[in-house]
């Protein structure tokens, strides 16, 4: 399933998809240089999601993804949190795949999403 081209994911950027349509993002994206990171859009302490604002899903400093809901925040690229009431757990990735074109396409839809 297609969610965007390469382009429009800007280096340190983060964004968020509704892959199913629901009228809610359940899917975050965030790309650091040349890698992407993908996580359900669920923080792991209340099922909530974590945009504070859409598509906004990084502290301040750009270096931490951060749950608006606890202020919980995750390392980019192992999704563990490191600050906050779910110290340890973990957000669930999503697997993505990159065409040849820049296409960014989830690998298959198995994750958790959020309740609409």
């Amino acid at each position: 399933m297609k969610l965007c081209h390469w382009n429009d994911l800007p280096d340190g950027e983060s964004r968020g998809f509704d892959p199913a349509g629901r009228g809610q993002d359940t899917v975050l994206i965030v790309r650091q240089g040349e890698r992407l990171y993908a996580y359900a859009d669920l923080c792991p302490h209340l099922d909530t999601p974590m945009a504070w604002r859409k598509d906004k899903y990084l502290n301040a400093a750009g270096d931490r993804i951060v749950c608006a809901a606890h202020g919980a925040l995750f390392d980019i690229t192992n999704g563990l949190c490191t600050l906050g009431p779910c110290l340890g757990d973990a957000l669930a990735p999503v697997p993505l795949t990159v065409q040849a074109n820049g296409e960014i396409h989830i690998a298959h839809t198995n994750h958790k999403e959020t309740n609409p």
